[in-house]
């Protein structure tokens, strides 16, 4: 996911991973975007006592908390932060979807972007189209892991084969884009790279 800066002169890049978190009763899975943007800031206290930051592992001798929220009561948060040593930004977002359908877990990360993008420190570009529908997202992860499958080895890092699947998906829907098809790109890699169970995909795409 990249962002739509250039009337402001910025120079911003928006990576996400994700990371899987257990806790004393739940899988939370954790995605970090991380913005490389120098902002100024003050530190919200009511992000901290909203208990994400503790949630994320985030250290305050690094990380200064500029403001944050949460969606459907709770079930998504988000935080944005500065990192003391550089100034950057990042925007962490924990997603407690274990529980959840694949795509309703989708349709709360969706929710849990748009609140934080809402809210970020620079305007940020959300990809083309309506939301993937349930048979467009299984479709790209569809496409996604026959990319995978076609030019890298299983257990490739995820980072190493975002460009090949963004390129696959984009072309894959070309004529219809919809918003998602980075997610679903997403879920492919860390599957592929053994990162997730492949449960963690739609139904049709396992």
């Amino acid at each position: 996911m990249t962002t739509d800066l250039d009337m402001l002169g910025y120079d911003l890049t928006l990576a996400l991973h994700r990371r899987v978190a257990r806790k004393r009763r739940s899988a939370r899975r954790l995605r970090v975007a991380a913005v490389a943007i120098t902002a100024a800031g003050v530190l919200s206290a009511a992000a901290m006592a909203s208990g994400i930051a503790d949630d994320l592992g985030l250290d305050p001798a690094k990380w200064s908390i500029l403001g944050g929220g949460d969606v459907d009561g709770g079930r998504a948060a988000y935080v944005h932060a500065r990192k003391l040593e550089d100034g950057s930004s990042a925007t962490f977002v924990v997603e407690h979807d274990a529980s959840l359908s694949r795509y309703d877990a989708f349709l709360l990360h969706e929710r849990a972007l748009d609140e934080a993008r809402a809210t970020s420190p620079v305007p940020v570009r959300t990809e083309q189209g309506e939301l993937c529908s349930r048979e467009a997202l299984t479709k790209a992860e569809q496409v996604a892991l026959s990319s995978l499958a076609a030019e890298f080895a299983p257990g490739t890092p995820a980072d190493a084969t975002k460009d090949a699947v963004d390129a696959a998906t984009a072309a894959a829907f070309a004529g219809s884009p919809c918003r998602g098809l980075e997610y679903a790109g997403e879920q492919a890699r860390l599957v592929y790279a053994g990162k997730q169970p492949r449960s963690m995909l739609m139904p049709g795409a396992r």
